[in-house]
This record gives C-alpha cells, structure tokens and sequence, in this order.
C-alpha cells in the first residue's frame, strides 16, 4: 500500500515553473529517493506535501485520502534550511518542540535524554544553540523531528555538515526508523548514500519526473547486457577481437594499477552470446573475471538528466 500519492502537481511562481504535472507514489515502510539538480522542483513538492504551499493543480493524497492540515501531525520534516533558536538552550529548545509535537513534558525530557545519549551530546544539554557545530545542530533537528514518531519522515540533504562516522550513525538510525514501520522521503545530491539507504527513487529535473523505480531494478535495466572483464593482456587487442560482438567499450584502471577491466556492451543477447564473447576473450587475453556490470545510481542520475537533455 501507497502511504503518498502525488498526481499531476503542478506549481509555478510568476514566469517560473516549479512542478511540471508531477506525480508519484511512496509505498509505506520503505525508504523513497527523491533526486534532481539545484532548482529541480524537490524543495516545492516537499512543502507542498507538508501544506506550507498548495499546488496550482493536481493533488497529494496521505493514506488514501487528500491531504490536510490534521494529517500534518503525522509527518515529520527536516528541511535543508535549519531553524534553532541560537538563544535558547539545547534541551530547552529540544523540549519545546516535542511539546509542540504533542509529547508531555515528563515524556519528552525521557526520550530526549536515550536521544542524547545514543548521539553522544549529553554534554551539550545546558549549553546555547549558538554554540553548536553545523553537525551538532543537525544532530539536535534530527532528534526532534523523529521524537514523536510519525508516520512519514521527510529528510532534506540530512547527512549535510557530517562527517562519515556521524553521517554512517545518522544512516544506521534511518535505516532503523524504517525497519519499525516508518516511511521515509529522502532528499539528497548523494548517489552513494541513495544505494545504500533506498528502496525506490523518482528524478526530479527541469520541474518534471523523468525517472520512477526500485532501485535495483534501475540500476540492472539502465546496464542491461553490460558486462566487466578483467584480465592481463593487450587491451587494444581485445577490443579488436571482440568489436563484432560487442560495443561501447569502457577501460577501466588504464595506467596499469593490478589487472585492467574492460566494460562492454553485448551486441546480441542470451547465453551463447556470452559464451562466444568468453571465447573469444580468452583466446586474446589471460582472463580472470567476468561478471555483469551494474550501474551506479551516479551513473543513472547523469544519463537519464543528459538523455531529457536531448529530447
């Protein structure tokens, strides 16, 4: 079951055309990519979904129904953009807005506290926003917008200002959310985090949705009948023999660091097409691996922008 449906949003401002017909589907308990260059439209359909803005046209649905205010409460939000009072104190400020979540007093000082203490900022407790690293504050935002729980998170570039052992803790409780039944939209520029952390994804460019799907399946459709070879020999030589048979042909390692590896395209599909380029390849080369190549979510996020490019 689909927890949000965006369908046919649209959104300008003045001349600008933020959100072209979008629309979208984000199935409960997983963890949904939301990927696009600067100024794609992923921060307006974001504040659309939380009812800070509302769409030209089109609708966003929560739970098989159109969204409202009332179900706002069931969704907590890390924007890009932070929003802690520098003056107040770091529990202080951590209370008040577990307060506004509808968390007692006594309820949000306790979970705060197994908060702090599972991020390692006990410390900082009594001390004045303003003294907070861009990280620690990230920490501080994170922390209040999971307190209570809800249903659908949304996260906006939310490994920004860490460093790997916070951003890799910051994943380990992403991850973690969703295994509890959490649903999760997550923002971000990071391909490498993107593999790791979701499930599916949707790309977002020049205000439209050019790509939807599971990650896996993408990554193995936009490489299909690719495949790597690693071996010692004369590379140029192996391309000569295996051009009828294959193309698009990728060195890998070209200044001689180990073994080099060859990334082709299978002209012809199936087994014995695979047999007769093995073959082949190991009547020119010492061979020592082949395997199927699989794309890298960079990979796809460059060439599905570049292909919309050219259309």
């Amino acid at each position: 079951m689909d927890i949000l449906q965006v369908e046919n949003v649209s959104k300008a401002y003045a001349s600008h055309l933020a959100l072209d017909d979008v629309s979208l589907s984000v199935p409960t308990g997983q963890v949904y990519g939301l990927l696009g260059p600067n100024g794609a439209g992923k921060t307006t359909l974001i504040r659309i979904i939380n009812h800070i803005t509302a769409p030209d046209s089109g609708q966003v649905l929560f739970d098989g129904h159109r969204i409202t205010q009332a179900d706002v409460a069931n969704i907590g939000y890390l924007p890009e953009e932070r929003g802690l009072y520098k003056k107040m104190k770091v529990g202080e400020q951590a209370i008040f807005f577990a307060r506004l979540k509808g968390l007692s007093k006594t309820d949000a000082t306790r979970q705060l506290r197994e908060w702090f203490d599972k991020f390692d900022i006990t410390s900082w407790w009594d001390k004045k926003v303003e003294e907070l690293s861009k990280g620690m504050a990230q920490k501080i935002q994170f922390i209040v917008t999971v307190l209570h729980r809800p249903r659908l998170l949304i996260f906006d570039e939310p490994f920004s200002g860490f460093d790997p052992i916070n951003a890799n803790l910051l994943k380990e409780e992403i991850l973690k959310l969703r295994d509890e039944g959490s649903t999760i939209i997550f923002s971000t520029h990071n391909m490498a985090s993107v593999e790791e952390i979701c499930d599916n994804i949707t790309l977002i460019n020049k205000s439209r949705n050019i790509l939807s799907g599971n990650v896996e399946e993408l990554r193995r459709r936009f490489f299909a009948d690719r495949y790597d070879l690693t071996f010692t020999g004369d590379s140029r030589m192996l391309m000569e023999r295996l051009q009828n048979m294959a193309g698009e042909f990728s060195i890998l390692d070209p200044d001689g660091q180990g073994r080099p590896r060859i990334s082709l395209h299978i002209n012809e599909t199936g087994p014995e097409a695979r047999r007769a380029l093995l073959a082949a390849a190991n009547d020119t080369v010492d061979l020592y691996g082949f395997s199927e190549s699989i794309a890298s979510m960079n990979d796809i996020f460059i060439r599905a922008v570049s292909e919309d490019a050219n259309r």
